[in-house]
């Protein structure tokens, strides 16, 4: 039988999902800041890391919706308000919207550059079947540069919440997401 403290945490593979992804977000963010600080052709060299980690970000993504799918969310806490329930379900939605479009988004901009995506040097993706276009490859990447903007500012608020509802709340907040404490 399931204790009620399980009950209120995210199941193994979640959390697995949730942790590796949020790393690779995380490192992929640095990967392009950094490089945005390179000369070429060091700089060519490490977005295709952040290119390569992108995809992995968005097919660990895709597996993850796959996994909520199929496996029960806990519920939020009581205490939460409506508002801040409401917060917290537009929030995630946001996120799986970011974490599928832009991997997709960057994939399309360097397809329209005639680009492929390089997976550190174990295979190659081909650009998508579409004609090349700078001006409009330009723009998605503007497009993405702001996607990955308002994306760090969402995880702020998410990180900032889990705090919120764990230190001020003692609501379990992060402990739901980790497999020890007290969710």
């Amino acid at each position: 039988m399931m204790s009620d403290t399980n009950a209120r945490r995210y199941s193994t593979g979640a959390m697995v999902f949730h942790w590796v992804i949020a790393v690779l977000v995380i490192a992929n963010w640095q990967i392009a800041e950094r490089a945005e600080a390179l000369d070429m052709p060091a700089k060519i060299e490490m977005f295709g890391y952040h290119k390569a980690v992108g995809i992995m970000i968005l097919v660990l993504t895709l597996g993850r919706l796959l996994w909520r799918f199929t496996h029960p969310v806990p519920p939020l806490p009581a205490t939460i308000s409506g508002w801040e329930a409401a917060l917290a379900r537009t929030v995630h939605v946001v996120f799986y919207v970011l974490l599928i479009g832009l991997p997709l988004g960057g994939w399309l901009a360097n397809s329209l550059s005639g680009r492929d995506i390089e997976m550190f040097g174990l295979f190659t993706i081909p650009p998508l079947p579409v004609r090349e276009n700078g001006d409009l490859a330009g723009r998605i990447f503007d497009a993405h540069a702001l996607g990955g903007t308002v994306f760090l500012a969402l995880i702020v608020l998410h990180v900032l919440g889990a705090l919120k509802h764990t230190f001020v709340d003692r609501s379990g907040g992060i402990f739901r997401m980790l497999p020890f404490g007290r969710a």
